[in-house]
């Protein structure tokens, strides 16, 4: 594989990155954009295990039946199709806000407020009395999360020239994750520590032989109140930034002509620059993260079976784990600014097909904490160097005119088909065992590397 091949990342501002000074290329994380993002990046990665992750463990520990929790993950599909609404975030002002804030702003405090406003009911909720309102309240902060997502990832493309994506994206994943790290261990510690002695008397101790002592619904206010109000950090981030400088956009005639500007044209757009090579490009992005989706679903199964007690897990996984996701979210975005997006794309391809044969390994090897922190670290780490690297290749592939819809059509595409084969992974391992699982995921990883190579021999198109 040539350099020159690896170097060329398509979209703008592609070609091989000028060569900078290490401390200067590190100062770039201390602008003020990459400040930013990691406020912002913290603001986007709050709601997301609050409606599924963590909002199980509660609905759990409530005693709603494991079934009705698998179907309520359902509102996570608003992340797989918020493409088809984004058209309108990247085009349609807002009444009132836009005027006031810019149309990237006014969309980012809009999903904000409601992702506030449904923690607040998912706080008040009570999902022993009732579903009803904890589920309408979860699938606004969804939709909400989502929204944000759109306008986000549009704000971040239009804030900083293409040899700066990097360093954005390095800075949304870090205080993305940290804010995992908040909404996961957090939130837990939060409703643990807010919880009340039980009053002795014959109705606490009817309460505790049918097992339903161990919820206070207050507890879980305590925390979901909490989490709303660690809102605030992205919603004054918007409220003291500058509004990219806009993207002059024609003037729409008549509805028909509005829609052709907002939807058809962004997807046109993209087919236009690319022509047959667009294949090429949505494939990779539609399987780049394949490895790591699939072996995910069955990551916590695989720890129970392994008999790692609650505490490990969520210690090494939900905290260390997601520190060492920082570490590679920050060398993938300095690598990819100092090599090329396409050499660190291959390397995160690479890094995250390797690490699940770590998990297979461990498989055999037995309940092992020191393994676990060594397995775990490897394969957060090169989830992190991926990411950084896909998420630049991803923001380098966007024309400016269409950031928000393109971007949010290109990110939701890399889920879907994982997600889909991710669904049958419970059947092979108890088909074939969780070793031979972990193998097989690997192997999923070599037509990746196959992709990304091709991908890098894609010209850039002119005045992307």
């Amino acid at each position: 594989m040539s350099d020159t091949s690896i170097s060329s990342a398509p979209g703008r501002g592609a070609g091989k990155p000028p060569r900078t000074p290490w401390l200067q290329t590190l100062r770039i994380y201390l602008e003020p954009a990459s400040l930013r993002m990691l406020t912002l990046g913290f603001s986007a990665g709050l709601p997301l295990l609050l409606v599924l992750g963590t909002l199980s463990f509660r609905l759990r520990e409530a005693g709603i039946d494991r079934s009705t929790i698998g179907y309520l993950s359902w509102v996570g599909l608003a992340y797989g199709f918020k493409w088809v609404w984004a058209p309108l975030v990247d085009r349609l002002p807002l009444p009132l806000l836009t005027r006031w804030l810019g149309r990237r702003r006014s969309w980012l405090l809009l999903s904000q407020a409601l992702i506030v406003a449904g923690l607040v009911g998912m706080a008040l909720a009570d999902p022993r009395l009732t579903l009803g309102p904890i589920v309408w309240c979860a699938l606004a902060v969804a939709f909400g999360s989502a929204t944000q997502d759109i306008a986000l990832d549009a704000f971040r493309i239009e804030s900083a020239d293409a040899n700066r994506q990097a360093a954005l994206a390095a800075s949304y994943q870090t205080g993305y994750r940290l804010a995992m790290i908040w909404a996961g261990a957090g939130v837990l510690w939060i409703a643990a520590r807010s919880e009340v002695a039980p009053a002795v008397s014959q109705a606490a101790g009817q309460a505790v032989a049918q097992g339903a002592a161990a919820y206070q619904n207050g507890a879980w206010q305590a925390a979901y109140l909490a989490m709303a109000a660690s809102m605030a950090a992205g919603v004054v981030t918007v409220l003291f930034s500058r509004e990219p400088v806009p993207v002059v956009l024609p003037p729409a005639r008549n509805a028909a002509e509005w829609i052709k500007g907002a939807v058809i044209d962004p997807f046109a757009d993209f087919l236009g620059r690319y022509g047959w090579q667009a294949a090429q490009i949505l494939a990779l992005i539609a399987v780049y993260r394949i490895s790591d989706v699939v072996m995910g679903i069955m990551a916590n199964p695989f720890y129970v079976d392994m008999g790692f007690t609650k505490d490990e897990v969520a210690a090494v996984t939900k905290v260390y784990g997601v520190i060492m996701t920082l570490v590679g979210a920050f060398v993938g975005g300095v690598l990819s600014m100092r090599l090329g997006v396409m050499r660190i794309l291959m390397l995160g391809a690479v890094l995250s097909a390797g690490s699940n044969l770590l998990f297979a390994w461990l498989a055999g090897h037995g309940h092992d904490v020191t393994a676990l922190i060594a397995v775990v670290s490897s394969d957060n780490l090169a989830s992190g160097i991926a990411s950084a690297a896909f998420i630049a290749y991803l923001s380098s592939l966007t024309n400016v005119s269409y950031s928000a819809t393109q971007y949010a059509l290109l990110s939701s595409m890399m889920l879907l088909a994982p997600k889909f084969i991710a669904g049958f992974s419970g059947d092979y391992v108890n088909a074939f065992g969780y070793a031979h699982f972990f193998t097989a995921t690997s192997l999923l990883g070599l037509p990746v590397l196959v992709l990304v190579w091709l991908a890098s021999r894609v010209k850039s198109p002119t005045g992307a």
